[in-house]
């Protein structure tokens, strides 16, 4: 579990390094560490969705993890319960920062694999990498989006944690393909953030989480069809 401790300290110093950027920055700036968060989220994304074992696969988990994430309305209920968290009048939304800063740290095969491999093996190296590169990312979303980005933290904490804890039990039902098709709709979900961030598409993202649930069974169940 240090590891993971590491990685979500990565995430909070990176934050208030953000904030603290933010505030000598001008206006302006903002236009450019958008449109630059959002190349680099945008590539990001293109990478691990090529990564599918089986496409149809997730597409069909995207379909029916999107279905039942807009029927369950998780994007509202999770930006609602980030919300609680900002002052009156405050600028921005603590929400969406929080929201689109937990799917960037969490949807990479990185934290899965990782988490598992510091779990089983105990060899952190991943996650560790992972911290940096977090970190890094934390500065870029918290002079974007604000403070908000601190409380994916504990999403961090809790999602990797889990993987650490459980990876010698989960790590053969997932297998290698089972791994990379939850990294493939991952990217999925990461190119809806990139388009947002450019402001060429605005997607509710959360609601699209289910497909990380869908994304192995349909993968399998493809996978027969060869």
């Amino acid at each position: 579990m240090l590891v993971t401790l590491i990685n979500a300290l990565s995430v909070v110093i990176g934050t208030i390094l953000g904030l603290l950027l933010k505030k000598k920055l001008p206006s302006s700036f903002r236009t450019i560490v958008m449109t630059s968060s959002g190349l680099v989220t945008l590539v990001l994304g293109l990478g691990m969705a090529g990564s599918a074992n089986s496409t149809l696969g997730v597409l069909f988990a995207l379909i029916v993890g999107g279905f039942i994430g807009f029927t369950l309305k998780i994007e509202e209920r999770i930006e609602a319960f980030g919300n609680k968290f900002q002052k009156e009048g405050e600028e921005g939304s603590f929400g969406l920062a929080f929201l689109n800063s937990s799917v960037l740290f969490c949807s990479g095969a990185m934290s899965i694999v990782g988490s598992i491999n510091a779990g089983t093996t105990g060899d952190g190296s991943l996650i560790l990498i992972k911290s940096v590169m977090d970190g890094f990312m934390a500065i870029v979303f918290a002079s974007t989006y604000g403070k908000g980005v601190i409380l994916s933290a504990l999403t961090v904490l809790v999602y990797q944690g889990f993987f650490v804890l459980a990876g010698s039990a989960i790590s053969p039902i997932l297998g290698e393909t089972g791994i990379s098709d939850i990294a493939a709709a991952g990217g999925y979900l990461l190119l809806m953030i990139g388009l947002s961030l450019l402001d060429i598409k605005k997607t509710k993202t959360a609601n699209f989480l289910p497909a990380l649930i869908f994304a192995p069974v349909f993968g399998w169940l493809f996978s027969f069809l060869g």
